[in-house]
C-alpha cells in the first residue's frame, strides 16, 4: 500500500514522513525545490509545481496514478485549501486526502474565525481583533500581533509592549490583515487528536518550548483535563484526520489560539511516544484497523541532522523531475 507525503522539505513533512518508517507502508515524497531533503529519504521523490500553480492538483494526481497511491498527507498549510476543493477528484480516483472539509480548513488558516469558532461554541479563547478593529486599551499589555490568516513557524508574530510599539505596528501593517490578540503567558502546549468517522478517538498533550518558532524540546505529559478539552473541541469542529491544537493553560483553563488541520511538526516526537497519527489513520482507512495507541510520558530533544546527496543525484532530480536513489544519512 503506498502513501503519499507532500512538503517534504519543511518540518511538518519530514515528521510525517518519520513516523511512517517502518510501519509497512511505501511512502512517496514529494516538493517543489529540488533539495528538499524529503525528496531523498523514502526511494522515491517527485517534484510538483507551487501550490497555487493550476499544473499542482493535475501533477499530482499523474503521481498518484504511476505510483498506485491510495492516501495522500499535506504537509503544508498552503496545500490544504486547494486540496480541500479537490478531494472528491482523489476519491473517483480511490485516492483519500487526508484534509478537512473547505469550511474547516479555512477557520483552521484564519485567527479571527478560530477565535469566534471558540466563543460560538462557549468555550475559553484569548480575546482577538483584528489589528484594524482592535479598540484602544482593550486589553492590557503585553499584546501579540500575528498574521490574520496563515502563517507558520512564527513568521510574522510580533510582542508589543507599549502603547508606542502599538502605534508604530499600526502604522507599518496593514490593519485588516493582522489581528491583536491577548497574550497569556503561561507555558505552551502543542496537543494532537486523530479524528476518524466524526469522532475524535484519542489526544496527546506535548509541552513544548520554542526556538524560532520550531518545537525545540517537548515534554510528552498525561494531562486528562487538556486531553479531554482538546477531544470536545475536535468533536465539535470534525477536523479529517489530525489535527493539532496549540494552547496555553490560565489558571488551570486551556485558552486555544491556533488550529492546525494538519499532522504537526511534531508528528514524530509523538509517534515516539505511542501516538503515531499517521499510522492510525493509514491503518483506518486502509486497513479498517479501529485507532489504538498508547501515550507514554517521555523528553524528546531535537537535534540537527546531516543528509549525504551526491550532486549528480540533485541535478538528475532537477532535470527529471523526480528521483529514486535515497540519500545517507550520516
Amino acid at each position: 500500500m503506498s502513501i503519499l507525503v507532500t512538503g517534504t522539505g519543511g518540518g511538518s513533512g519530514q515528521s510525517v514522513l518519520k513516523a511512517l518508517q517502518n510501519t509497512g507502508y511505501r511512502v512517496i515524497a514529494t516538493d517543489n525545490f529540488p533539495l528538499a531533503a524529503g525528496l531523498y529519504t523514502t526511494g522515491k521523490g517527485y517534484l510538483t509545481p507551487e501550490t497555487d500553480s493550476p499544473a499542482f492538483i493535475e501533477r499530482l494526481l499523474a503521481i498518484c496514478k504511476t505510483e498506485g497511491v491510495q492516501l495522500i498527507f499535506p504537509g503544508l498549510d498552503s496545500e490544504l485549501a486547494v486540496m480541500a476543493r479537490h478531494r472528491e477528484t482523489f476519491a473517483k480516483n480511490g485516492i483519500t486526502l487526508v484534509v478537512s472539509s473547505e469550511s474547516v480548513v479555512s477557520i483552521c488558516d484564519d485567527k479571527l474565525a478560530t477565535a469566534d469558532f471558540l466563543k460560538r461554541q462557549g468555550l475559553p479563547f484569548p480575546r482577538t481583533w483584528t489589528l484594524r478593529d482592535f479598540p484602544d486599551e482593550a486589553l492590557p499589555f503585553p499584546i501579540v500581533i500575528k498574521p490574520k490568516a496563515g502563517g507558520a513557524r512564527s513568521r510574522g508574530v510580533r510582542v508589543v509592549r507599549t502603547a508606542a510599539e502599538l502605534a508604530a505596528a499600526r502604522l507599518e501593517l496593514n490593519g485588516a490583515a493582522f489581528v491583536a490578540q491577548e497574550m497569556i503567558q503561561e507555558p505552551e502546549y502543542s496537543c494532537g487528536t486523530v479524528t476518524l468517522n466524526g469522532h475524535c478517538a484519542g489526544a496527546i498533550v506535548l509541552r513544548r518550548i520554542l526556538r524560532d518558532g520550531d518545537t525545540y524540546k517537548a515534554f510528552v505529559e498525561r494531562h486528562a483535563g487538556i486531553e479531554a478539552f482538546v477531544m470536545d473541541v475536535a468533536n465539535r469542529l470534525q477536523p479529517f484526520g489530525a489535527c493539532n491544537f496549540q494552547l496555553r493553560m490560565r489558571d488551570g483553563v486551556p485558552y486555544i489560539f491556533e488550529f492546525n488541520g494538519r499532522c504537526s511538526g511534531t508528528t514524530n516526537c509523538r509517534a515516539l511516544a505511542g501516538f503515531n497519527e499517521p499510522k492510525m489513520i493509514a491503518d483506518f482507512i486502509l486497513k479498517g484497523i479501529p485507532p489504538a495507541f498508547e501515550v507514554r510520558p517521555i523528553t524528546v530533544l531535537r537535534y540537527w541532522n546531516e543528509l549525504l546527496v551526491e550532486n549528480e543525484t540533485v541535478t538528475a532530480c532537477e532535470a527529471n523531475r523526480e528521483v529514486t536513489m535515497a540519500a545517507r544519512l550520516l
